[in-house]
């Protein structure tokens, strides 16, 4: 008799936030062919560590894409892309500002990609959009992958229709809440720090982030992951609790409909498939 083994066909699209807060961003991205980065904030020792607690390999990525120039976002870009001879993207005036920062890295692995764009990678489509933020020119980024869909959306002082109709009905969300704003205000911050935060060119609030989620959630969302949040102005438990109350408000199912998850400054989140 003849034995059929079956291999289950594994063509998902993997996730795990590595890293957020205002210290250090980095979120592992995976589909059958490519595994990519978004951002490096963290040295590469914690990058290697943080992919090692999920399971995986560094030497396995291929790519890094870079949304800004701000240290909590590129602080070990050029030692990975050294080491590991990643592919590296941005848009030309990210890495005009990044490039004194993260030292040489081999001219084949820089890559320019503006914002408002596509780029398919094999089965890997990334779609990138400009965000207000006093970066030189910041860019966030929409993965595609099999139907499924993952969002990266920090570093903003508002969120513009634009960016709303590019990010909506997303299977999943990294989505900004920087801090509470009373916390902010109360805080020990000096005055001009705290204007620049609360500025359309500095951070989503924690209210801020539960608003945009309110109107791009679609049926497809099943995973929501509250990020960057503020060492010094906010907390998980705040954070999660002023985006539920939000949400609920608003008659959306959380925990029903869709799951919210904390994110680490130092803890990575489980690989999860969307």
């Amino acid at each position: 008799m003849e034995i059929i083994i079956t291999v289950p066909n594994d063509d998902s699209l993997k996730i795990s936030v590595l890293a957020s807060s205002s210290s250090g961003n980095a979120t592992y991205i995976e589909t059958p062919k490519h595994h990519v980065l978004v951002d490096a904030g963290l040295s590469g020792k914690k990058i290697k560590e943080a992919m090692e607690s999920i399971g995986k390999d560094i030497n396995t990525v291929d790519s890094l894409f870079v949304t800004h120039e701000h240290t909590d976002h590129i602080k070990g870009v050029g030692v990975l892309a050294r080491r590991y001879n990643l592919n590296v993207y941005a848009n030309q005036k990210t890495w005009e500002a990044m490039m004194p920062k993260i030292g040489k890295i081999p001219e084949d692995e820089i890559h320019v990609f503006q914002h408002n764009k596509i780029m398919s990678l094999d089965d890997l489509d990334i779609e990138s959009f400009a965000v207000s933020h006093d970066a030189i020119d910041p860019q966030f980024y929409k993965f595609y992958h099999n139907g499924k869909e993952f969002v990266i959306l920090t570093d903003t002082g508002y969120v513009s229709d634009r960016i709303q109709k590019t990010i909506e009905n997303a299977d999943g969300y990294l989505m900004e809440c920087n801090h509470d704003v009373e916390m902010l205000r109360e805080g020990f911050y000096p005055w001009p720090l705290k204007q620049r935060i609360l500025s359309e060119r500095g951070h989503l609030s924690n209210e801020d982030g539960a608003h945009t989620l309110m109107d791009v959630i679609g049926n497809k969302t099943k995973q929501i992951y509250l990020g960057h949040l503020s060492h010094e102005n906010n907390t998980k438990k705040v954070a999660r609790h002023e985006v539920t109350e939000v949400l609920e408000d608003h008659d959306f199912g959380v925990g029903h409909d869709f799951m919210i998850h904390d994110t680490d400054p130092a803890i990575a989140d489980p690989l999860i498939t969307l």
